[in-house]
Formats: C-alpha cells, structure tokens, sequence
C-alpha cells in the first residue's frame, strides 16, 4: 500500500541545499534532533493553551517542518559520516517524545471528549515505532514498512486540522476516522513484525 515514506528520496533531494548551508554553520545531527524535540515540545504546549484557530493552522506547518528536521539529520550523519548510538537512541527516543507533545493537544484542537481516542493513537504510534526497531534488534535493518509510519500520520494529521480549521463537518465522523487510523496503524505494525521475524 502507499505510503508517504516512499516520497522520502524526492524530499531529501529538496532539502541537499539546505543541508549543505545548515552543516557550513556547524549543525550536527543530534544537534539537528534536540531542535525537533524543543520545537515539538513548544508547539505542542502553544496548541494545547494557545488559541484553537491558531493552533489548527500552526501545527500542519510544524509537522512539515519538523518532517524535514527528521529527514536533515538523518542525512546528515550518513552524509558526513556523523553517525552514532548516541544520535540513534536520540533519533528514536526525539520521534516518540515529540509525538506525544504533538498529538495529545488534538484533544482541545478537535474538541474530543473521550481522551481514550487519543491515547489509544499514541499507544499505537509508539508500538508501531518499537516494530520497526525490532527489524535492526534482530540483525536486519529498521523497517518503515506499511501505511501508518510517522510520515503518513503527520500527513492525516495535518489534514485534519486543516478540514477544522475551514470548519469542514468532519466531527460526526471522527470515530469512524479514528478506526481507520487505528486499523491501518495495526496493519503497519504486523507488517513491520512480519519482516523483523523473516
């Protein structure tokens, strides 16, 4: 099934400029991922106690730039040879942090009442994550497989803010949205399994 991680060559052939000025000011990778997580951290906090209007438009932009923070130091280790455990364990450890930062303020941007929906998508993001890490655990290599990786849930995300942000009637569907999310979330993590098993 497509996935947004399948544009990621095209992505990082746009940011190549970027990161070639950001390494010339002396950026490192982990210095690259302590800034996502910051910047999550903070636009997480603004969209839970700052404006509803203000957030809803605010965080797509941030997850798009921070879409492009996770691409940068990324290629930046490899390209630079600045590769380590310390900037792996950071990388994976940043991505699940930020996600809960993100994510659980949707509970006031989509005024959701039962915040079971919204912890049951964290939980799900985070196993989804620990999956692909087993491929890498067990000597292969760390899988992005399936239709729900950090990518795609930006991607729904930031839509979905967008559609309440133009006051879309979308909120009587917003369980059935949920179970789509959640299914297709279980999807990816089963497939993710299934290769880290082969």
């Amino acid at each position: 099934m497509i996935s947004v991680y399948q544009l990621k060559p095209k992505f990082q052939a746009l940011l190549q400029p970027l990161l070639i000025k950001l390494r010339k000011c002396g950026f490192t990778p982990n210095g690259l991922s302590i800034l996502a997580l910051l910047l999550s951290i903070a636009t997480g906090l603004f969209c839970y106690f700052g404006p509803k209007n203000i957030g809803l438009i605010l965080l797509p932009i941030f997850l798009l730039i921070r879409m492009a923070l996770n691409a940068l130091d990324g290629m930046m280790a490899r390209q630079f040879d600045l590769q380590s455990k310390k900037g792996a364990v950071l990388n994976e450890i940043g991505d699940v942090l930020s996600d809960l930062a993100l994510f659980y303020p949707l509970v006031k941007l989509f005024g959701i009442i039962d915040h079971e929906w919204i912890w049951c998508f964290l939980l799900l993001s985070v196993v989804n994550e620990f999956a692909g890490l087993l491929g890498q655990a067990l000597g292969g290599e760390r899988r992005y497989d399936g239709p729900m990786g950090k990518s795609d849930r930006a991607l729904v995300v930031g839509v979905l803010c967008l559609l309440f942000w133009f006051d879309a009637p979308i909120y009587c569907y917003l369980t059935w949205i949920w179970l789509l999310i959640f299914g297709l979330l279980i999807w990816s993590t089963l497939k993710r399994l299934a290769y880290a098993i082969r």
